[in-house]
């Protein structure tokens, strides 16, 4: 085979697996309580290139962070991250008590079965920066009451 032919094939396939966009999966958002004003947002994550979260937004809130939950001295903290790295071809969970999205702020109250925008920000090893809008199903507090329509 040509050189030349080979250079281009494997820059195509590269291009190609550089713009590969990250599957979410079971994206959810844990349902309030009255008066409750942040809460998390769940989801599986995969990438078929190593790539970052580096950003989350959503006009249910008005401050949205990356989170991850660590214990501290005995006790389990979360925190703010500035990014979530994604190993390429692995699902990286975001699930309570471990990384999560929180959305604080809230704009308004989270009703059970809503659907919720999340706009992801992700980052490739080159720094290119990629967008996905992915809807975030609301569920019910674990044991709690039904929320009123």
């Amino acid at each position: 085979m040509n050189t030349k032919y080979l250079l281009a094939a494997i820059a195509a396939i590269v291009t190609l697996s550089a713009h590969a966009e990250v599957t979410v999966k079971d994206a959810w958002i844990r349902g309030i309580a009255p008066g409750q004003r942040a809460t998390g947002a769940f989801m599986l994550l995969t990438s078929p290139v190593d790539a970052t979260l580096v950003e989350v937004a959503s006009p249910a809130a008005k401050v949205n962070e990356i989170h991850t939950m660590a214990m501290d001295n005995g006790v389990m903290r979360m925190r703010a991250i500035p990014s979530l790295s994604l190993p390429a071809g692995k699902t990286v969970e975001l699930k309570p008590g471990g990384y999560h999205l929180m959305l604080m702020e809230l704009s308004g109250p989270l009703h059970d079965g809503a659907s919720v925008p999340l706009t992801l920000t992700f980052s490739d090893a080159a720094g290119k920066r990629t967008t996905q809008t992915v809807q975030a199903t609301v569920r019910p507090l674990a044991g709690g009451p039904p929320a009123k329509h």
